[in-house]
C-alpha cells in the first residue's frame, strides 16, 4: 500500500503504508488511512514527529553494531525518510492549511 499526504500548502508526498502509519502515529496520529488533521493541529503533530524522529535517531546511534552489519546496511533512516513529510507540515503550518492522506 502507498499513502499520500495532501495539503494546498506543498506538493503531495507518496510513501509507502508502513512507513506513513509509523510516522502518523510519531505525530500522535492513530495511523489511521484516509483521514486528516484541521491546521490547528498541524503544528503541534510537526513538533511531535520531529522529536520523535530526533529521540529515534538517538536511540539508534546507542546501538552497538558490528562490523559486518554496517558494511551490510543499506537500509534508509527513519529521519531521511520523514523528511518530506516534515517539509510538507511545515509548509502546511505556516500556511495554516489542512492536511489529508489516503491510500493510492
Amino acid at each position: 500500500m502507498l499513502v499520500t499526504f495532501k495539503t494546498s500548502a506543498h506538493a503531495d508526498i507518496i510513501m509507502f503504508g508502513d512507513v506513513a502509519k509509523q510516522l502518523l502515529k510519531m505525530m500522535g496520529h492513530s495511523g489511521t488511512v484516509p483521514s486528516a488533521m484541521v491546521a490547528e493541529e498541524v503544528p503541534a503533530a510537526l513538533d511531535r514527529l520531529k522529536h520523535a524522529v530526533e529521540a529515534k535517531r538517538a536511540d539508534e546511534e546507542q546501538k552497538p553494531r558490528d562490523n559486518a552489519e554496517q558494511a551490510d546496511d543499506q537500509s534508509v533512516s527513519l529521519k531521511y525518510r520523514a523528511l518530506p513529510l516534515i517539509e510538507l507540515l511545515s509548509a502546511a503550518a505556516r500556511k495554516r492549511c489542512d492536511v489529508m492522506w489516503d491510500k493510492t
